[in-house]
């Protein structure tokens, strides 16, 4: 029977012991506040972090050129944590000795098929962004990439996924990606912060007239 996300559902939940956990950690930080108070802070942390490496992953803006316009590439995978199919980006751990380019474009290829260049300048790599500092050190590189819809390796594209990775990709036009989003939320999909934040941003920048 083909992989169909819509098999996808929890089936129960329990306490993890700590000996038992692979991705993640439990810390209890004992810290100094502004006033010079001792306080304790309950956290999360991903201990597969390189030790080379300042960030635990990359997320992949990847932007297919087409003669209509610019589109992006998304894709839909279930996430046990929200029990959920999400509306993501591709992303991937970085592993020993990579850069974030290096992974970015390792990873397009591996969960998509597609063959990409980082986009030059300021734009191609962005500042280390952490996802959800309040709860865990969670951090991570967003890549820009340039799909070039000419090159032949992107005409049939074929994703190398792992076992028990289940990702459908899909693309949707830059300029619409907040109604899109809009759009997959009612149709009950989750949209992963990195998807929403940047159809934000295009949005803002629509509304405010800053570009």
């Amino acid at each position: 029977m083909a992989p169909d996300l819509s098999n996808c559902r929890v089936l129960r939940e329990e306490p993890l012991d700590a000996s038992d956990a692979k991705w993640t950690q439990l810390k209890k930080i004992t810290y100094n506040n502004a006033e010079n108070a001792t306080k304790i802070w309950e956290s999360a942390v991903r201990p597969t972090r390189p030790s080379n490496s300042s960030i635990d992953a990359v997320g992949i803006v990847a932007i297919l050129e087409k003669p209509s316009g610019p589109e992006l590439l998304l894709q839909k995978q279930y996430r046990p944590p929200i029990d959920k199919i999400c509306i993501e980006v591709p992303a991937g751990l970085v592993d020993e000795g990579e850069d974030a380019e290096t992974c970015a474009l390792r990873e397009l290829r591996e969960e998509s098929g597609y063959v990409g260049e980082v986009i030059k300048g300021d734009l191609g790599v962005t500042p280390v962004m952490y996802n959800d500092p309040g709860f865990c050190n969670t951090n991570l590189n967003m890549v820009h990439v340039r799909l070039d819809m000419s090159n032949s390796d992107n005409q049939n594209p074929r994703p190398q996924l792992e076992e028990n990775e289940f990702i459908e990709s899909f693309t949707v036009p830059l300029k619409t990606l907040y109604a899109e989003c809009k759009k997959l939320e009612a149709e009950g999909y989750a949209i992963d912060a990195r998807v929403l934040t940047l159809a934000e941003g295009i949005e803002v920048a629509r509304q405010f007239k800053i570009v």
